[in-house]
């Protein structure tokens, strides 16, 4: 076997601490052993609101000594019955295929394995492909026949969904061995994100700022500037200004406004920003409808 390169060992390392740091929804990842960064142990979770919803099933992932210039393989060790997973549990995706040209295949060459795929982006193609199979060149052909039968009677075949149910319940199980708590909902499942040590720093830099007291200031600040804009609008209109030059002076109005904002909370200025631009668009259209 090949010795792994250091660009392999660099790039797992990165991936694995990352997603340690910032898990994402859908799947968790430990390794087999600590001291071998080329074989993972993968949890996915049954998305809700789909007939895998509150399943858990475990697979290995392997990493060649070349990654990530080549794909790894991903194997279910999980019973799983669905048309891309053979029997052995070996998972058929065209994004863990080698990039190479095979006319047979039926794969475009951009839905394959490039380098600039990782272990995150391929465990959410695998949720995807959970509830959407390719029946188009199935792994398990009989899974794929009573998929669509299941489909096209829009679920009155129960075959296939009975097959299912019977395998989450039974990984379900497996997770209380485990003790792995499997969400269920779309809260449970959708994972918020820690704020970034950079932003809890500069929290604790304003720590005597009355975030609230400013919000109010700067909706001060909007409605002065607004009423500056009617100001500004009216003088236009008594000077006979061309409907251009009333443009002109709104979007310096909006500039302005987005300058006093950007010393406070970002948010609200992209939103005011947005709000200005579109009232622009409608007095230009006005003004072209008169003319």
């Amino acid at each position: 076997m090949a010795q792994p390169t250091t660009s392999a060992i660099r790039a797992l390392a990165v991936e694995f601490k990352s997603l340690q740091d910032e898990p994402v929804e859908g799947f968790t990842v430990k390794l087999v052993n600590e001291d071998n960064l080329f074989e993972w142990q993968v949890a996915i979770f049954g998305p809700p609101n789909t007939l895998y919803q509150g399943g858990y099933f475990k697979a290995s992932m392997k990493f060649p000594p070349d990654y990530p210039y080549s794909p790894p393989n991903l194997k279910f060790l999980t019973k799983v019955w669905h048309p891309n997973v053979y029997e052995n549990g070996d998972l058929c995706i065209s994004i863990l295929h080698p990039p190479v040209e095979d006319a047979t295949s039926g794969e475009l060459p951009c839905e394959r394995w490039n380098p600039t795929q990782n272990v995150r982006t391929v465990l959410l193609s695998v949720i995807s492909l959970l509830n959407e199979p390719n029946t188009f060149s199935p792994a398990n052909v009989d899974a794929s026949v009573m998929y669509r039968r299941w489909k096209d009677s829009k679920g009155k075949d129960k075959e296939y969904e009975n097959i299912i149910r019977k395998q989450v319940s039974a990984s379900q199980t497996e997770a209380e061995k485990d003790k792995v708590h499997v969400p269920t909902t779309v809260e449970e499942y959708c994972i918020k994100q820690n704020p970034k040590s950079e932003e809890q720093d500069f929290t604790e830099f304003y720590d005597d700022y009355d975030c609230d007291d400013d919000y109010m200031d700067e909706d001060d600040d909007v409605d002065n500037d607004d009423d500056d804009e009617e100001d500004n609008e009216e003088m236009n209109e008594d000077s006979g200004q061309s409907d251009q030059e009333q443009s002109d002076e709104a979007i310096k109005s909006s500039d302005k406004t987005q300058s006093g904002l950007n010393h406070g909370v970002s948010q609200p200025a992209d939103c005011l920003n947005k709000a200005k631009q579109h009232q622009l668009q409608q007095q230009e259209d006005s003004g072209n409808e008169e003319s």
